[in-house]
């Protein structure tokens, strides 16, 4: 049997073509190649080549948010972008750094600790020098820090985050808070499109391409509209100390209470994260005040007398910090479907869902897949997603958590499932995890339901200064970032998305043949 041609062709583009094997599966779905380019250029070419015959199309970093978004419609061939890991420049001067998308978190990290700088996305890498094992997940152990601070488990599938995935996913964790995330930090990048074509847009460019803001367009579009190859970044410093307030709260009143106290003081707080394991469980908060340790020493002080009674301090991140973000859902109790135990942007083509705020903001906060862990109370969780449950990220106005808490309970209690909450309360982002072993049915039941009441409004506290929108507000959104197979197909992902039509112009434009990982994003995109 002669050599496949279309093969042939790849590798005459990118030295790196082969064909396809089991492990380069996308959300189940098996391409006929993969490939790894080395530099841009190969990159461009390769493109070029898959245009040529008419191939579909799927980025992938490190793997380890290949399960999030939906299934590609089509899957022709995987593009690795690990060959391409170097960071190409950092201006400590300038608190800026320029990098390859096949760049990993931890990589990066351990450039940027020397010079006492970081790139403050969250959840952290795990270091390589501690690959293999559980890793911290405290907010000093940011993509910019050598060592977690708190050594809390950082799920296994961050071990190999990249650059470009953590872009093309926009996910961000606890420190989205006071950092921002991707596409906030994000100042310049090269994408290359679905022809082949590079362009650039940004700090640090050559070239810019008029009446796009590429970075923003491309964090968070699953790959839809083209491949990542190079960001440019701004830096912060790396803090000199941290520590965490904690404190257990009865109900969802009394959480938000603590919630908007921290976040409403002047102590400025990096991170407020929220967690419940179960119903019948109190709710915990945890604060996170970072700086010089005098300073964060008074700070912390003054966070636990505003927090009242039962505030404790702790140098190290509990246990449950940020499992959110981390992608595999956190279980809740046993019963109901659920295995026993303990433990996404901004709207990556438009602005349809919340972007992030405090409670007394009077903005909403963005809802893109974010990002389960199994076991309550559990630092691991199993990278394999076929172990994973499902994961739902909602994303609502911040002084409204009260009521979507309630939301959510209502909408679980009717489909007799029993969800963990948690996430960055004061950054209007919340997630609800369900275990694996949970009904197809009740599962979709039960975010059929939060959508349901969602669109009533029952999260619904914009502030009498909000200004009025265009079309139909977006109150609150419910994004299902990852859900086993069964009841995956049961359900729509994305839900309601009220700038679908401007998003599918934007697909058209960048990619008029829908060939760049087509059906992975909402509306099909």
């Amino acid at each position: 049997m002669g050599a496949d041609p279309v093969l042939e062709a790849l590798a005459a583009a990118c030295p790196a073509a082969r064909a396809a094997r089991p492990e380069d599966a996308v959300a189940g779905v098996m391409p006929r190649f993969a490939a790894s380019p080395a530099t841009v250029a190969e990159a461009s070419e390769l493109l070029r080549a898959a245009a040529a015959h008419d191939l579909a199309v799927v980025p992938r970093g490190g793997g380890s948010k290949l399960a999030w978004g939906a299934p590609p419609r089509r899957c022709d061939l995987v593009v690795d972008t690990r060959a391409m890991d170097q960071v190409l420049e950092h201006a400590a001067g300038d608190l800026v750094v320029r990098a390859q998308a096949g760049a990993s978190l931890a990589q990066l990290g351990e450039v940027l600790a020397g010079a006492g700088q970081q790139l403050a996305l969250d959840p952290p890498p795990v270091p390589r020098a501690v690959a293999g094992t559980r890793g911290g997940s405290g907010a000093g152990a940011s993509a910019g820090s050598e060592a977690p601070s708190g050594a809390n488990g950082a799920a296994p599938q961050w071990r190999g985050a990249t650059v470009g995935g953590t872009l093309a996913t926009g996910a961000a964790g606890p420190r989205r808070l006071r950092y921002g995330t991707p596409r906030d930090l994000l100042i310049g990048i090269t994408v290359v499109r679905a022809d082949g074509t590079v362009a650039h847009s940004g700090g640090k460019v050559v070239k810019n391409v008029a009446g796009y803001d590429l970075g923003k367009l491309f964090t968070g579009s699953f790959g839809t509209l083209g491949l990542i190859v190079e960001a440019v970044f701004r830096l912060h410093p790396r803090p000199a100390s941290a520590a965490y307030v904690t404190v257990d709260c009865d109900g969802p009143g009394e959480a938000y209470y603590a919630v908007a106290a921290a976040a409403g003081s002047e102590l400025a707080p990096s991170a407020i994260e929220l967690d419940r394991p179960a119903r019948d469980q109190p709710f915990r908060v945890a604060v996170l005040l970072e700086g010089d340790p005098d300073g964060t020493a008074e700070r912390t002080g003054l966070m636990g007398t505003l927090l009242g009674k039962g505030a404790a301090t702790q140098p190290a991140a509990p246990g449950w910090w940020g499992w959110p973000a981390n992608g595999q859902p956190r279980h809740g109790q046993p019963g109901n479907g659920q295995p026993g135990g303990g433990q996404p942007g901004s709207s990556q083509l438009s602005d349809s869902r919340p972007s992030d705020s405090r409670p007394s903001d009077s903005r909403p906060s963005d809802s893109q897949p974010g990002d389960g862990r199994s076991g309550a109370g559990q630092p691991g969780g199993a990278a394999d997603a076929g172990q994973a449950g499902t994961l739902i990220r909602i994303g609502f106005w911040a002084a409204g958590l009260p009521r979507i808490l309630r939301a959510v309970d209502a909408a679980a209690l009717a489909a007799g499932l029993d969800p963990a909450v948690g996430g960055s309360a004061a950054a209007g982002v919340i997630y609800a995890a369900v275990g694996p072993g949970a009904d197809p049915a009740a599962v979709a039941a039960f975010v059929s339901g939060l959508r349901e009441a969602l669109a009533r409004g029952d999260g619904d506290a914009r502030p009498a200064s909000a200004p009025v929108p265009d079309g139909p507000p977006v109150l609150a959104s419910a994004v299902v970032v990852h859900a086993p197979p069964r009841a995956r197909d049961l359900m729509d992902l994305w839900g309601p998305v009220p700038s679908l039509s401007l998003m599918r112009a934007v697909k058209d434009q960048f990619d008029p043949g829908h060939r760049m990982a087509p059906g992975r994003f909402a509306g099909g995109i």
